[in-house]
This record gives structure tokens, C-alpha cells and sequence, in this order.
């Protein structure tokens, strides 16, 4: 090598980001984003780092690789740097934004995760348009909004798959590197000057993951204005690694080299480690700072010292070199230049747009998604055929009270029960919600309303037709008032069952779990109901107070029952003993059922009613609290650990 490892290393260093702040910073400093990070350290409940002492930058108009073995800390440097950091995580050190602390404002920033949260249903068009209608400020007219959401798409390279379902499971769509591709549309669609994105070409194949990142580069090419692009990466192709203008590399959360991608290899051969010919760099880097497998098992890698002694000559050698001293320059003159204040103004629509949006595209997802209620809509269309086949023309003698009170019960508890038959599609919308709340796209408010809404004509369909082959089979009470009565009984319980789930996947993530904890609420409450057992017979500790009075299948077979029975007169069989011929169906309710009679069936409609609003406002409170809750951890571990952090790191120093 002409000159020694020597020079070559310092022709490659001359280049650096650090040394041309001058030309590059006064081009984007007004408008762009510097971001800069010194003595950065995270650790977890018990003072365990997971970064110690990082420091680095990130330019407008360049796209920086954080790169490193599974598990070095990369998706956590990410999330530190944009404010996303758990609850149970301590930080410590300085993050600056042009040179000052302050908060990224919305529309500044994007993050696109791992996971691509996408509602399988929509197309890639309607997806980026929703989004950019609820993203995108209401000044801008909806032409202007579709026509940025198309011109992002282009941007990607979508073009050709604008109307293709962004598919799922059971159904085609988008290949992985177009799903990939349509969350960061969704990302850009306010232009952020500052993107963050975690494993961007994770689970893609070389060609793909080349398409996505020559596309991400490429961003900084069609503004005016450059934007600052941080992406954690495994392990990137050769043709990937060249896309990177910085590259940032990770070992057991310790900083291993950071600079110009074209320094690393020099890096890596002046201390010993020269990556082989013909051989991908970022392979080579991988696989010298990778401690999970020990020694390498090629013969004669890194000269057989153990990756222990590497990773700490590595670190000692970045520590000590001049790469690491121009970075603390470059990071003391961009604190030293400063920039503006970024724009806390509002950018994202209003509140009624959201409602409206997120109710449209709400509904279009249930419509499309078999899960949700179609298939459950012909469930119950055959269960009630079964159903009123078996309790056909019930009539009016004696006999028939038992099996109009074993009907009722079988609609209020076991058909609204399969309600929960919806839950794993909520969750896939809850992952969807959970992403785009993060980043701010809107609140929870206008996600339960829309919800809400969109919800409503698909219950009214289930609950009018099971509900009329039900009823008119078996020959319940005659009439229309008491018909729609039940009809709506049976719609409000469905509704109650799935408000009740959406507080379940508020604090039971998985859908699995969800279920079960779902059925088992269900259960509890259909036993205390009062059919199972009589509410006077019911212990009154816990199962009569409070549970009875919690439980909504009591209201619904109160009121069910006296819908039915009010008003109808049946045989008695002890009329020879000197009672009457017939008994009312009043007596029916006081003496048999045990119903509560001081309050007529539309005061049960109205409890029913009044729990789905209790339940739907519990479930946003969840939601609220627990962000609450989340900052309110973090300050306070930040508080009782820092004493104990501080004597770890100088120990470990």
C-alpha cells in the first residue's frame, strides 16, 4: 500500500464531516437539522449500561449507518436520540439540537420502526393519503394533501403499486421491501429534516435492501433542504455500505470507530485487523467486534486473540486516535455555531379532520377484513338458525316460561360472548394506532371516536339479522316495540364486549392473552348475571357486592326478560289449589326470575348504554395514564439511580 497505513489514513480523514463544517454547515444550518450527542449513557433498573459514553453528530444532507452485533445497544441509541426511550431506562449525558436542548416539534422529525404496523387492508394509495390527511395541517386544500401523499409514493418507487393492497396474513399484497418502503412514505410526508429509521432493511433480501436504501439516500437529492438520516443497520451489502456517507459501529454498547465509511477500513488495518481482499467491509467489521461466538471459527483470524482483547483494542486505539479528537471538535464547533429554535407551531389537521379521517378509514378496514365481522356475522346468522330452529313456536303454555328465560339467556350471554371473535383484528389496528401516535400523527381521542363511529353500522347489521331470525322462529312477544327492544339490547351488549376488549388490549398486548383474559371477565360476569343463580341466592361478599351490580349481563337479561314477559299471561299449574287460572308474566319476573321490578326495561337500556360510554372513556384514560406513567417512571428513575450510575461509570472508567 503506496505511502503506509499511515497516510492513507489521514488523506481519508482529511475529508471528514468535522473538517468541512464550513461549506456544508452554512448551506444547511438555517433550515437543516444538526444533531449532536457527547458522554451519552443509558443503563436499566439495577445500573446496568446498555451505552456508555457515546459521542457523535449527525449533518444535514448526510445518512449515518449505526451498525454493530445483535443486541450493542443500536435500536437504543435510536430511540434515546429521538426522545422514545422506556420507562425503565435512565439517560445521562448530552443531546443537543443545533446546539441547544430543546424538543423535537412535530413535523421535524420522523421514526420508521422494524416492524411495519400497516393496515393490511388498504391500499399503498389510501394508506399514504389517510396519512397525509391526518398529518398534513388543515390550511392545505385535499387536493394539495393527494397530491403529496402521490409524490411521496413516487419518491419511493411505488408508482406501480399505488392501487395493491398492502396485504397480510391470508392475503397478497406488498412484498416485504414495499411494505418497507411504504412506512417511510408515510414518515416523509411532512418533509422532517431529521429521520430516524431501526433496521430499515431488516428481513429483505440484497436486491431489495439495496432498492430501499438507494431510495432513502436518494431523499436528501430531492429537496432543497437536506435532511439529517440516522439508520441502524445489521449487516449491510457491499453496494448498501457504500450508500453511507458516516458510519457509526457499536460493541457491547461502546463506540467502536465512528467517521467517514471510507476511513473504517484503514481504521480496522492500523490496528491489526486489515480487512481481507474481496471480502465485504461491513462483514469484516461484524465479524471482528462480534463476542457472542468467541474466537472466529476460521483459522488464524485476528492472529487467534480472543474477540474480548479485540473489541478492547479497538475501543482503547478509537479512544486515543485523532478521529476521536476531530469528533469532539466537530461537536464543540456545531454547540459553538448553534442554529434556530425548531418550529413548535401545530402542523397535523384538527381534531374534527382526525375523527373524520380515522372513522372513513376505519371503516373501510372492517369492511374489507373478513375477521372483523363478516365472518362472525355468518356465525351468527348459523347459530341463530340452530338457535330458534331448536326453541321453534315455544307457545304459550307453562313449559314455555323456562324455555323463553333459557333463549334469553343463551342471546344476552353466549351470542354477544363471540363478540370477542374481533379482538385479533383490533390488536393489528392497536399496533397501527400505537405507531402512529408516537409520532405524533394524532390522539387518542379521535381514535376511540373513530372507532366508535365506524364500529356502529356493522353491530346494527349483526345485531338486526341474527337478532330478527332469533326472534321470529321461536315466537317471542308480538310486536315491533318489543322486537326493536331486543334488537337493541342485543346490539348494546356486542358493543359492551368489545369495549371490553379494547380495555384488555390497552393492558394485555398479546391477542392470545387478550382472549383468555377476555372470556374469563365474560365468564365471571355471566355466572353473577342472576340466571345461573338467583341474585337473592348469590353470596353477597364480592359475588352479589359489587359484582353483580358490575356485571352488564345483569341489565341485559333484566331488561330482556321484562321485554318478554311483561304483558303476556300464561297457565298456572296449581289452579286447582285455589289460586287462578293464569299467572301474568309480572308474578313470572317477581316470583321465578327474581327481577328487580321497581324500574321499567328502558332504564336497563339506558345502564347498558351508559357502561359503553364508561367503558370506551376508561379505555382512553388507560391509554392517557400510561403515557403519563411512562414519564413519570423515567423522571423517577432518573432521580433514585443517578447517584448509582455515576460511581458505576467511574468505576468502569
Amino acid at each position: 500500500m503506496q505511502g503506509g497505513p499511515e497516510t492513507c489514513m489521514a488523506e481519508n480523514l482529511n475529508p471528514m464531516p468535522g473538517s468541512n463544517t464550513g461549506s456544508r454547515s452554512n448551506i444547511f444550518m438555517e433550515d437543516g437539522v444538526f444533531l449532536t450527542w457527547d458522554d451519552l449513557w443509558v443503563t436499566v433498573a439495577g445500573g446496568r449500561p446498555i451505552l456508555q459514553g457515546l459521542a457523535g453528530y449527525a449533518h444535514p444532507g448526510e445518512l449515518l449507518a449505526v451498525m454493530g452485533p445483535s443486541g450493542c445497544g443500536k435500536s437504543t441509541l435510536l430511540d434515546t436520540l429521538a426522545g422514545r426511550q422506556g420507562p425503565k431506562t435512565r439517560q445521562e449525558g448530552d443531546i443537543l439540537i443545533n446546539g441547544r436542548k430543546q424538543a423535537l416539534a412535530y413535523g421535524t422529525s420522523a421514526y420508521v420502526t422494524q416492524d411495519d404496523a400497516l393496515i393490511t387492508t388498504l391500499t399503498v394509495r389510501e394508506a399514504v393519503y389517510y396519512s397525509a390527511q391526518l398529518q398534513l395541517p388543515d390550511t392545505m386544500t385535499k387536493s394539495e394533501k393527494k397530491e403529496r401523499a402521490e409524490m411521496t409514493i413516487r419518491e419511493m418507487g411505488l408508482q406501480d403499486a399505488m392501487d395493491t393492497r398492502i396485504g397480510g396474513w391470508g392475503a397478497k399484497g406488498l412484498s416485504g421491501g414495499q411494505k418497507r418502503r411504504v412506512s417511510i412514505c408515510i414518515e416523509i410526508l411532512t418533509r422532517p429534516k431529521l429521520l430516524f429509521l431501526d433496521e430499515p432493511t431488516s428481513g429483505l433480501d440484497s436486491a431489495a435492501s439495496y432498492y430501499v436504501m438507494s431510495r432513502i439516500a436518494s431523499l436528501n437529492q430531492k429537496d432543497n433542504i437536506g435532511r439529517t438520516i440516522i439508520a441502524s443497520i445489521h449487516q449491510p451489502s457491499a453496494e448498501v455500505f457504500q450508500l453511507f456517507t458516516n458510519l457509526y459501529l457499536l460493541s457491547a454498547g461502546k463506540t467502536v470507530y465512528f467517521g467517514p465509511v471510507s476511513a473504517a477500513n484503514e481504521f480496522f488495518a492500523l490496528n491489526g485487523f486489515p480487512c481481507p481482499s474481496f471480502q465485504n467491509p461491513s462483514d469484516h467489521f461484524l465479524k471482528t467486534i462480534n463476542k457472542d461466538f468467541g474466537k472466529d471459527i476460521e483459522l488464524g483470524f485476528a492472529n487467534g486473540i480472543p474477540t474480548e482483547e479485540v473489541i478492547d483494542i479497538l475501543v482503547k486505539s478509537y479512544k486515543s486516535s485523532d478521529i476521536y479528537q476531530m469528533v469532539q471538535k466537530e461537536i464543540a464547533q456545531i454547540c459553538k455555531q448553534g442554529g434556530g429554535a425548531l418550529q413548535k407551531s401545530k402542523r397535523r389537521s384538527g381534531f374534527f379532520t382526525q375523527c373524520h379521517v380515522l372513522t372513513s378509514r376505519s371503516f373501510i378496514n372492517m369492511s374489507r377484513d373478513l375477521g372483523y365481522y363478516w365472518l362472525r356475522l355468518g356465525i351468527y346468522i348459523s347459530l341463530s338458525i340452530v338457535l330458534g330452529s331448536v326453541f321453534s313456536h315455544v307457545g304459550m303454555d307453562n313449559g314455555s316460561i323456562q324455555a323463553r328465560g333459557s333463549l334469553l339467556m343463551f342471546v344476552a350471554s353466549f351470542l354477544t360472548f363471540m363478540a370477542i371473535g374481533g379482538f385479533p383484528s383490533f390488536v393489528e389496528e392497536m399496533k397501527v394506532f400505537e405507531r402512529e401516535r408516537l409520532n405524533g400523527h394524532y390522539g387518542v381521542t379521535p381514535f376511540v371516536i373513530g372507532n366508535t363511529l365506524s364500529s356502529l353500522p356493522f353491530l346494527a347489521m349483526v345485531a338486526l339479522i341474527p337478532g330478527s331470525i332469533t326472534y321470529f322462529l321461536p315466537g317471542l312477544h308480538h310486536g315491533y316495540q318489543h322486537f326493536l327492544f331486543f334488537v337493541i339490547i342485543l346490539f348494546a351488549c356486542m358493543m359492551l364486549v368489545e369495549s371490553l376488549m379494547m380495555i384488555v388490549a390497552s393492558v394485555v398486548p398479546n391477542f392470545l392473552m387478550g382472549i383468555i383474559v377476555g372470556a374469563g371477565i365474560q365468564g365471571l360476569m355471566i355466572l353473577v348475571g342472576g340466571f345461573f343463580r338467583l341474585p337473592s341466592d348469590l353470596p353477597k361478599p364480592v359475588f352479589k357486592f359489587p359484582l353483580y351490580y358490575i356485571a352488564f349481563h345483569k341489565y341485559a337479561y333484566q331488561g330482556l326478560f321484562k321485554n318478554e314477559f311483561v304483558g303476556l299471561t300464561f297457565p298456572n299449574v296449581q289452579a286447582g289449589n285455589g289460586s287462578s287460572a293464569a299467572v301474568t308474566g309480572e308474578e313470572i319476573l317477581k316470583q321465578t326470575w327474581r327481577i328487580e321490578m321497581a324500574y321499567s326495561k328502558w332504564v336497563d337500556l339506558a345502564i347498558l348504554f351508559a357502561m359503553i360510554v364508561l367503558y370506551r372513556v376508561l379505555f382512553l384514560i388507560i391509554i392517557k395514564t400510561t403515557e403519563k406513567e411512562k414519564a413519570v417512571i423515567g423522571k423517577f428513575m432518573s432521580a433514585t439511580c443517578k447517584d448509582k450510575a455515576q460511581v458505576s461509570r467511574g468505576e468502569r472508567r
